[in-house]
């Protein structure tokens, strides 16, 4: 497979890891735009939002469950953060594995652009 975040788990290109567990793996984004940016993904792969499958929602949960537990552990969590998820094309996405995208340490404004 051909997919950078798949290169990125089997560690076939390096990235700054924060945090992994067996079903997520979360890395400082190479173009933040935050103070903290984080990206956390699945290990599975999982091309597009459209794509998810009822047996991957525990998955899928792990990646929300993993960006509250980071942005505690970064001291955001009570002065807020921005969790953000992309769908093809238009939505931004432009990696075709799903991933989430933790922001925080600044204040955001909506709408986002």
């Amino acid at each position: 497979m051909d997919c950078l975040f798949c290169k990125i788990i089997n560690r076939e290109i390096p990235a700054d890891i924060v945090y992994e567990d067996d079903e997520v793996l979360a890395f400082n984004d190479i173009n933040p735009q935050a103070p903290t940016h984080v990206l956390i993904i699945p290990k599975q792969h999982i091309a597009t939002l459209n794509d998810i499958e009822e047996h991957q929602l525990a998955t899928v949960g792990r990646l929300q469950y993993t960006a509250a537990r980071l942005s505690k552990d970064y001291g955001f969590a009570e002065g807020g953060y921005r969790v953000v998820m992309n769908c093809n094309e238009d939505g931004g996405q432009t990696v075709y594995h799903i991933h989430m995208h933790l922001m925080g340490g600044r204040r955001f404004t909506w709408p986002a652009g």
